[in-house]
C-alpha cells in the first residue's frame, strides 16, 4: 500500500531524490565509492558543496547581490544562538516576535546575549494566531521572527519594514513560496523539513552585516569563518548537503519557487476546503495566519476519534497526529507532498462524514 507521509519532519522528499540518493550510497558518480564514505575534501564533493550553496542562492533569487549560502550542523537550535553572537553588541538590543515554540526557544538563547525585547506575542492564545500591529524598536541590533510555525500550524503573509537586519526562522516553509528574499539580511533553515534529511542546516547571510558587533565569537559559531572556508571549516554533513542539493535541482525542473508555490497553493486550498465544508472538523488556526506548510484541524466532536483514527491509517496515512500542544490533527504538506495525497485524505474525511 503506498504511505502517505504527512509528518512535519523528518518529512517526505521527492520520489526521484530518493532513487538517485540510493543510488549514491552504493556508488557515488561512478566513483566506486559510498556518498556516504567519500572525503568532503574530494573533487566530487566539493561540487557538490558548490553546487548546492549557488543553486539556494539562484533559487532566493540573491546570486550576486551580496549573499552567501552555508551549509551547517546544529539545527535550527544552533542557529538561534549563532545570529545574537554574531549580530548583537555587547549591551546591545535584539527585537524578536513570539509567535510560537521554536520562536520562543529563539528569544530563550537571545536573552543571554543581552536585552532581548519581545515586540509582539501570541502566546494568550495558544499561538493560534500571529501578532501584528506591533512596533521595532530602531535602536535594536537586529529583528528575528519565524515565517511559519510548524506545531500550531500559522504562518506570516507579510513581513514588517524596518531600517535593521531582519533574522529569520524559515525552516518549515523555505523554497515554499515567493518572497523578496532580499528583505532578510540572515535566514536560516533546517534541513529536514522542506529541503533534505535532518543533518545539515541552510543558513543565508548578507555578508556586510557580519564583523560590526564587537564580540569575540567562538570559531565553530562565527558565520565570518564558515564562509572564508566555504562552508568547510568542520567536516560538513555530506549526505544531507548531497540530497538537500538534489532536492534543489527538483525544485528547479520543477519551475522554480513560483511554480512549487502554485502547486502548494492548491493542495493547501483542497484540504482547507474540507475542513470549512465538513462539519465534523475546525481549523485550529486563525483563518487569516493559516500555513500552507502545516493545515492543523481538530475534530468537532471528540468521540469520532476512534473511527477516524481508523480510516486514515486503512488510508496509508502516516505521521497526521497534531503535536500535543495543539492537539488534534496536522497535515504537514510539504513542497514534495503530492496533490494526490492531500485528496486521499480530503476522502476520508468525507468518509467519516458519511459514516457518522
Amino acid at each position: 500500500m503506498k504511505k502517505h507521509n504527512y509528518s512535519a519532519g523528518p518529512s517526505i522528499l521527492p520520489q526521484e531524490v530518493f532513487e538517485k540518493a540510493s543510488k549514491a550510497v552504493l556508488d557515488f558518480n561512478n566513483s566506486g565509492l559510498s556518498i556516504l564514505e567519500i572525503s568532503h575534501r574530494s573533487k566530487d564533493f566539493v561540487a557538490v558543496m558548490d553546487e548546492a550553496r549557488a543553486l539556494a542562492l539562484d533559487l532566493l533569487g540573491l546570486t550576486d547581490k551580496g549573499y552567501q549560502a552555508l551549509f551547517l550542523q546544529g539545527g535550527a537550535s544552533t542557529a538561534f544562538i549563532m545570529a545574537p553572537y554574531n549580530l548583537m553588541k555587547e549591551n546591545g538590543k535584539a527585537a524578536y516576535l513570539d509567535s510560537g515554540t521554536w520562536a520562543t526557544a529563539a528569544i530563550k538563547e537571545a536573552k543571554l546575549f543581552g536585552d532581548t525585547v519581545i515586540v509582539g506575542s501570541s502566546k494568550d492564545d495558544n499561538y493560534t494566531y500571529v501578532p501584528k500591529g506591533y512596533e521595532i524598536p530602531a535602536d535594536a541590533d537586529y529583528f528575528h521572527c519565524t515565517s511559519n510555525n510548524t506545531i500550531f500550524g500559522t504562518q506570516m503573509k507579510e513581513f514588517p519594514a524596518t531600517n535593521i537586519p531582519v533574522v529569520c526562522d524559515m525552516s518549515s516553509d523555505i523554497f515554499s513560496r515567493e518572497l523578496d528574499f532580499s528583505k532578510f539580511d540572515l535566514i536560516y533553515a533546517g534541513a529536514q523539513k522542506n529541503m533534505g534529511p535532518a543533518g545539515t542546516t541552510l543558513v543565508v547571510v548578507k555578508e556586510e552585516i557580519l564583523g560590526k558587533n564587537g564580540r569575540t565569537i567562538p570559531s565553530m559559531l562565527d558565520y565570518t569563518k564558515h564562509i572564508k572556508a566555504e562552508s568547510m571549516y568542520n567536516t560538513p554533513s555530506v549526505f544531507a548537503v548531497y540530497v538537500s542539493l538534489l532536492t534543489l535541482q527538483w525544485i528547479k525542473e520543477k519551475g522554480g519557487i513560483a511554480a512549487v508555490e502554485k502547486l502548494n497553493n492548491a493542495k493547501a486550498e483542497l484540504l482547507y476546503n474540507e475542513i470549512d465544508r465538513n462539519p465534523l472538523f475546525k481549523g485550529a488556526a486563525a483563518v487569516e495566519d493559516r500555513s500552507n506548510m502545516n493545515v492543523t484541524f481538530l475534530l468537532t466532536n471528540p468521540d469520532h476519534t476512534e473511527t477516524f483514527d481508523k480510516l486514515w491509517k486503512e488510508a496509508g496515512i502516516s505521521g497526521l497526529p497534531g503535536h500535543r500542544s495543539v492537539g488534534g490533527y496536522r497535515a504537514s504538506i510539504y513542497n514534495a507532498m503530492p496533490i494526490e495525497s492531500v485528496q486521499v485524505l480530503v476522502d476520508v474525511m468525507k468518509a467519516l462524514e458519511s459514516k457518522v
